[in-house]
Formats: structure tokens, sequence, C-alpha cells
């Protein structure tokens, strides 16, 4: 597994051993990269990068030119895989790392007022996160105006259109994986 594109291309990622950790796949991150840069753009985006495992999602965004990314993993296995990928990739400076469970951390950015304009979800396919997590970010205000939720699930389960106080604004699968992307309701 290795950077795409931008900056830090080609450097190849860290992942803990063992199956606890599901890096997304370069074809489906080059897809997903594609489609956010053609509608939405990566030039100073703030990131928020849920369940990052590798940090491969966010660390692709901040080697497109993304601004910022904060990183929240529970696990500390990938979190050390996290903490090699960032020092690897040179984008220290620009990460936070926030070795939490999801909601604890969530609450704490909130208590910050820290939004953001670009936020993944991506937890264990059979993760119960995927009902609760996504109306915890819409609810505590994290994503900013005309924000993007992306949230990576199995094909064979696909998530609703209408997730908390989120609308599905389109969906790609690339073979057992699906990409949703979501919008505020009202944007």
């Amino acid at each position: 597994m290795r950077v795409i594109a931008g900056r830090a291309r080609g450097t190849r990622l860290a992942a803990p051993r063992g199956m606890m950790t599901r890096p997304t796949a370069d074809r489906v991150r080059e897809a997903l990269f594609s489609i956010i840069q053609s509608r939405f753009g990566l030039e100073d985006v703030r990131v928020l990068d849920i369940c990052s495992g590798t940090g491969s999602l966010g660390i692709e965004a901040l080697s497109r030119g993304g601004a910022t990314c904060t990183f929240i993993e529970c696990d500390k296995n990938a979190a050390a895989a996290l903490r090699q990928n960032l020092q690897a990739t040179r984008v220290t400076e620009q990460s936070e790392l926030l070795v939490l469970d999801a909601h604890k951390a969530l609450q704490l950015l909130a208590s910050r007022r820290d939004h953001f304009d670009l936020v993944f979800f991506d937890p264990p396919y059979d993760s119960r996160l995927y009902a609760t997590v996504p109306e915890a970010v819409g609810d505590l205000g994290i994503l900013a105006p005309n924000g993007l939720l992306v949230v990576e699930c199995a094909a064979r389960k696909p998530l609703p259109a209408i997730l908390g106080r989120f609308r599905k604004h389109d969906s790609r699968t690339y073979g057992d994986t699906t990409l949703e992307f979501y919008i505020l309701e009202g944007e």
C-alpha cells in the first residue's frame, strides 16, 4: 500500500499485523480522490479521518493539498502504524492523532469547536458505529457548511439515503467496497 498522488506519492505505508485493520485498497482510494478532486477539491481542506487505521485516507488528502488532518483511531497497534506513516510521509506538522474511542474523540473536537470540510469514516464493516458516528458528526456540528462526509462500507450492506442529518449525495461500488457520499440535509 502506497500514497497514490501528491507530494508524498509512492511512499509505502505501514499496516499493523493481523486482520483488525482493513486498509482501503489503492484502486478504491484512487477512485475516491478522483471524485473528490473533480467535484469538491482538496486545496486547503481541513480533514477528519475517523477509524483511520493506517491513515491512508487522511494522508492521501494531505499529500494532495489538504491543510490539516485529525486522525481518530482507538486501536493502539493501528495508531502505532499510523504514527510511522505520518513520519514517513512528512505530514506530522499538519496532523493530530487522537487515540480514543470515536465518540469520545468527537466530543473533544466539538468542545474545541473544531470544524472539518471533509470527513472520512471507515470502521470495520460489521461495526455498530455506522448507526451512531455519522449522527454524532451531524449533531455535534463537526462538518463545516458545504462539507462532505464519505463513509466506506461493505457493498453487501449499503447505507440508507438519510443518515442522521445527512442526505446521500452519491454512491459508488468497487468490488466488495461501497463509498457513500453524504452532505448535510438542506445544502
